[in-house]
């Protein structure tokens, strides 16, 4: 990774300050540019204006805080919401392109593939402690993510979290882009009525639907978010630190499954979610050399005065 950074206006960025800047601008160009296929497609556009905004600001206050806790509180802050924002900003442009979801290209594949539909299929497994098990996978993602980073961080420093955050934040804008790309609305929309064996559990499918209804959108599908992130979390645990790496071998391998056992995708999202993980994990160190090109041709202070 790089510690090299742009000053704009007196703001101090880094890679993955600018990644997140230009995919707001990014999302709200293709509001503009299809508005027309865009429902609230100006509230979206502010919206994505007021993130920036107030991304900025955290920043700021992050680059400025004095203690090391605080400065990483604020950092991580920013970020994370700021992604989770980004995964949510993208709901409205899902059908700009085609105009209307695709899941049976994946239903017939799969059928193709397997002889079954997997998320079917594996209904005949279900049972309250798998459930549970299962979600607890599919949850225990979102403390992972800022969990792996303050473990990062204070291990070896600035650096290697930009590293973490970069490579996580570059994967997830490419999964907001695949659901444009290939919209599809995923099992529950398309195929829900075909289901017929609950998904019973205990506090952590509690948890599991509380996300499904709340925070997820018809769409999102493929690649799966979840399945390219966790690839990531789990490639930057073995970069920095090998135990977690061994640790998360069951929960890693379990959330694979958990995404399509747990109907929120079908079998290619996670399999396309981590090929994603892999490209993006190719392509961050070239990016990344553009990126100190560019930063050592900024004026610096005294020739800009």
């Amino acid at each position: 990774m790089t510690d090299k950074t742009l000053t704009i206006s007196g703001f101090t960025l880094r890679a993955t300050d600018a990644l997140i800047l230009f995919t707001l601008a990014f999302f709200s160009a293709l509001a503009l540019l299809f508005h027309g296929s865009v429902e609230g497609w100006w509230m979206l556009v502010l919206k994505n204006l007021g993130a920036a905004i107030g991304y900025l600001v955290v920043v700021w206050l992050s680059d400025r805080a004095t203690g090391k806790f605080l400065r990483f509180f604020l950092r991580v802050a920013a970020v994370t919401l700021t992604y989770a924002y980004l995964f949510g900003a993208v709901d409205k442009l899902q059908l700009i392109l085609h105009g209307e979801w695709l899941d049976a290209y994946v239903l017939d594949a799969e059928q193709y593939i397997f002889g079954v539909q997997p998320t079917l299929w594996i209904q005949q497994f279900t049972s309250r402690p798998l459930t549970e098990w299962m979600m607890f996978a599919y949850v225990i993602y979102v403390p992972l993510y800022p969990v792996l980073c303050g473990i990062i961080y204070y291990k070896h420093g600035d650096v290697a979290m930009e590293d973490y955050f970069f490579t996580l934040g570059f994967t997830n804008i490419l999964c907001d882009i695949g659901f444009i790309l290939f919209p599809v609305a995923g099992p529950i929309a398309a195929i829900g009525h075909l289901y017929t064996i609950p998904l019973d559990g205990y506090i952590f499918t509690y948890f599991g639907e509380l996300m499904r209804s709340q925070l997820h959108y018809i769409g999102g599908t493929i690649p799966s978010p979840h399945a390219a992130a966790a690839t990531i979390m789990w490639i930057m645990a073995y970069r920095y630190d090998r135990r977690w790496f061994y640790i998360l071998i069951p929960v890693i391998l379990s959330l694979y499954v958990s995404t399509f056992y747990g109907r929120y995708h079908y079998v290619t999202d996670a399999v396309v979610g981590v090929a994603v993980a892999f490209l993006a994990l190719a392509l961050v160190p070239f990016i990344i050399k553009w990126w100190d090109r560019l930063s050592l041709r900024q004026p610096s202070p005294a020739k800009a005065r």
